[in-house]
């Protein structure tokens, strides 16, 4: 690894809590796909851009995560695989997660950017209980 991930990683290690849900801000998510290959973490990453539903966006993100085929695209099931299901498969070395584009619209309006967001937070808790890091990053769009 070049020593400008190191440096971010390190930057990251120090200033993002190890279970957050947050703001990418300054990150881009390349950037945080080769810190999460540093660190031997699971990076997931779905771009929402073109989802303008609920039911849109969490097909994206049941399609961009390659969530198992039984996913039933609601908010619960997301949350099971985010959690219940990874822990069944054993030990865990972190995530780094990023929503992008996470739309603002009629059809998805502030309420359910909250719940989805929720169930990032819901999961951020869960493996915090069991000292696995999971840090989740989003951007709207």
């Amino acid at each position: 690894m070049d020593e400008e991930v190191t440096d971010l990683a390190a930057r990251i290690e120090k200033t993002v809590r190890s279970n957050i849900v947050q703001s990418i801000r300054a990150f881009n998510p390349s950037d945080l796909q080769a810190v999460a290959q540093l660190w031997g973490q699971h990076f997931l990453y779905a771009e929402l851009e073109e989802a303008t539903t609920k039911q849109r966006i969490l097909e994206e993100i049941g399609n961009q995560f390659l969530l198992s085929t039984y996913f039933g695209r609601n908010l619960d099931a997301l949350y099971e695989c985010l959690t219940g299901t990874i822990s069944k498969a054993g030990a865990q070395p972190g995530f780094i997660v990023v929503l992008e584009h996470i739309p603002i619209s009629v059809k998805f309006d502030k309420e359910m950017r909250e719940q989805l967001l929720d169930i990032f937070r819901d999961a951020a808790e869960f493996w915090a209980e069991r000292k696995v890091p999971f840090r989740c990053f989003y951007s709207f769009f």
